[in-house]
């Protein structure tokens, strides 16, 4: 007795035969079931710290005013507080050894010269301020 499929003897079939590819995919599903286990959830994140002065005030702005005086010479103080051209790099370096901050903003008349501008920014680079900021005459501070 014959079980006949359609085909005639001597042709070639057609199918795909899977059994070796579900061996296969057996095989690799065990490697991945083995495999899981090791490998490292989640991530590794460094999470911020609280800090010990949560409270800390905000530190006023150095504000080093430069108004041109009526002779000719530029006068300056510093947040208020007049000041010598000589003992402006002194206290600027007082003023920054006990801040964390070291920032300082320069507001000049309108009518000065550029140089008298530069020269109290390289002397307060000089006295230890990282950041330097112009203000214009429109400025609050």
């Amino acid at each position: 007795m014959t079980v006949e499929n359609g085909h005639t003897p001597g042709q070639l079939l057609g199918e795909v035969n899977v059994t070796p590819m579900i061996d296969i995919l057996l095989v690799l599903l065990i490697i991945f079931m083995v495999i899981s286990p090791l490998l490292p959830h989640g991530l590794e994140a460094a999470l911020p710290q609280r800090s010990a002065k949560p409270n800390q005030a905000p530190e006023n702005p150095i504000v080093v005013r430069i108004i041109n005086a009526h002779n000719g010479l530029p006068s300056y103080s510093i947040n208020q507080s007049d000041v010598n051209i000589e003992e402006l790099g002194d206290r600027l370096s007082a003023i920054f050894s006990v801040r964390a901050e070291k920032v300082m903003f320069v507001k000049a008349d309108d009518n000065l010269d550029f140089a008298t501008i530069a020269k109290v920014m390289d002397i307060g680079k000089g006295a230890g301020a990282d950041h330097i900021g112009l203000l214009t005459s429109k400025d609050p501070l």
